[in-house]
C-alpha cells in the first residue's frame, strides 16, 4: 500500500510545548520511515528550504508585527505575505492530505488551501483553548461578584469553544490526545476523531540520570511546564504553605520553565528552586533527581511532562481534570486527586518511602510500554481512512454523476 503524502503545518515547532514536541517528533518519524512529508512552519532557519529524501522542510519568518500568545509562541498577522511561497511548495509537493494543529496562520493556510485544492483536511486538537480564554479573564472577573465571575466565563468558554469547532468541522478527519477529547470533539464537529497520544523518548529521561543520592532525606517536588494561570501553578504556593503547617519541611520545589506566574512564585515560595527553562541532558537530570512530580493542571489535553516524569521514575499527582489523568495509574504510578488532594498525597509518600520506592518502578515500567512509533502508526491510520472516505465519495460522484 502507498504512503500517502502528507503536508504539515503546525502551530509551533522549535518553542517549549506540547504541539511543538509532538511535531518535532512527527517530523522524526517521517524521516525514520523515509515517509513523503512536507513540514511547513514558522522559524528563522537562514536556508527556509530543504529536502532530505522524501522529507522537506519549509520555514518562514514571522514579521515584526507579530505578537505573543505565550512567553515562546506568536502569531503573525502579515504571515499571509507567505501565501504564494506556501501554495507552491504545496503544488509541487502534491500532497494526499493536509494535518494542521489549530487555528494558527499556518493552520488558516493548511484549512484554505485543502480546500482550495480539493485535498482531505486533517486537524490535531493540542490545545484547549476554549478553557485558556476563560482563565485569561481573571483581570477582569476578579472584580466582579463570584456568581457574574462564573457566568461570564461560561460565556466566554462557550463561545471559544463554538468558534473552534466550527473551525475544526473543516477537516475531514480529527485527532485528540485523550478519549474525552475525542468524544467532545465528536458531538462539537460531527466528525470522526481518533487518539493521536503522545510518546516518550526512554533513554532520554531515564531513573539513570539521577545525581542525588536515591536515599537522600529531601523530598523533591518536581513541575516542567509553562508557568501560567491556566496551569494552576498558583497551587503550588498553597501547597507549599500546607507542608509546612503539617510539619513537613524536609522538602525542596525544583520547578522548570518560565511564564507569566514565574515572579509570583519567586517571591512567595520560600522552599523552592527555579532555575528557569532546561533542555536536553540538564532536563533530563533535572526529571531523574525530583521525588514526586506535581501537576496541578486542569487544561491540559495531554501532558507530555507528566510523561516524562513516569519514564524518570517520577511518579506524578495530577488533577481529575484533562489528560493527564489518563496517563497516571491512580494509587500505582502517582494519584489522580483534586487540589485538596495534592498535600494528603505527598504527606502519605513522604512518610512511606517504602511506597514511594515500589511506584517508582512502577513508573518506568508503564512509560517503557510508550513509544511515538505507535502514536504516529495510529495517525497514518486515521489518514487511510479519511482518503478511503475521498475515494467512496468520488465513486459515487462518477457513479450517479
Amino acid at each position: 500500500m502507498r504512503m500517502p503524502r502528507v503536508a504539515y503545518l503546525p502551530d509551533s515547532f522549535h518553542e517549549i510545548n506540547g504541539v511543538a514536541h509532538t511535531s518535532r517528533n512527527f517530523a522524526a518519524y517521517a524521516e525514520r520511515h523515509n515517509l513523503p512529508f512536507l513540514c511547513i512552519r514558522a522559524g528563522s532557519r537562514p536556508h527556509p528550504f530543504e529536502q532530505i529524501a522524501e522529507q522537506r522542510t519549509l520555514e518562514l519568518p514571522r514579521s515584526r508585527a507579530a505578537f505573543q500568545l505565550e512567553k515562546d509562541l506568536q502569531f503573525d498577522p502579515l504571515f499571509f505575505r507567505h501565501a504564494g511561497t506556501i501554495k507552491r511548495e504545496l503544488l509541487r509537493f502534491a500532497p494526499d492530505i493536509i494535518h494542521i494543529t489549530g487555528p494558527s496562520e499556518l493552520g488558516i493556510f493548511g484549512a484554505y488551501f485543502a480546500w482550495e485544492q480539493g485535498i482531505p483536511l486533517a486537524a490535531s486538537w493540542h490545545t484547549n483553548v476554549h478553557e485558556y480564554a476563560a482563565r485569561r479573564l481573571e483581570w477582569l472577573t476578579r472584580h466582579l461578584s463570584p456568581s457574574s465571575a462564573h457566568g461570564l466565563e461560561q460565556h466566554v468558554e462557550a463561545g471559544s469553544l463554538w468558534a473552534t469547532a466550527r473551525f475544526y468541522s473543516l477537516a475531514r478527519v480529527l485527532y485528540a490526545p485523550n478519549e474525552e477529547l475525542c468524544h467532545m470533539l465528536e458531538q462539537a464537529t460531527h466528525r470522526r476523531c481518533h487518539l493521536m497520544q503522545r510518546g516518550v523518548e526512554t533513554e532520554q529521561f531515564s531513573p539513570a540520570h539521577r545525581t542525588r543520592p536515591i536515599d537522600d532525606s529531601t523530598l523533591v517536588l518536581g513541575y516542567v511546564g509553562r508557568l501560567s494561570i491556566e496551569k494552576n501553578v498558583a497551587l503550588l504556593t498553597q501547597i507549599e504553605l500546607a507542608l509546612l503547617e503539617r510539619g513537613i519541611s524536609n522538602f525542596r520545589f525544583l520547578i522548570v520553565g518560565h511564564g507569566a506566574e514565574e515572579a509570583a512564585l519567586r517571591s512567595a515560595l520560600t522552599h523552592a528552586d527555579l532555575p528557569g527553562v532546561l533542555r536536553g541532558a540538564d532536563l533530563a537530570r533535572a526529571y531523574a533527581n525530583m521525588d514526586i512530580f506535581v501537576f496541578p493542571s486542569h487544561t491540559d489535553t495531554f501532558g507530555n511532562v507528566v510523561l516524562e516524569a513516569l519514564s524518570s521514575g517520577v511518579p506524578a499527582i495530577v488533577t481529575p481534570d484533562g489528560g493527564p489523568k489518563y496517563i497516571v495509574r491512580d494509587q500505582q504510578t502517582g494519584f489522580i486527586v483534586p487540589d485538596e488532594g495534592f498535600v494528603p498525597a505527598i504527606a502519605a509518600l513522604a512518610q512511606d518511602r517504602n511506597r514511594l520506592t515500589e511506584m517508582r518502578v512502577a513508573t518506568r515500567a508503564y512509560a517503557l510500554a510508550c513509544s511515538w512509533d505507535a502514536v504516529f502508526d495510529r495517525v497514518y491510520k486515521g489518514y487511510e481512512d479519511a482518503l478511503n472516505e475521498k475515494r467512496e465519495a468520488s465513486y459515487a460522484t462518477d457513479t450517479h454523476g
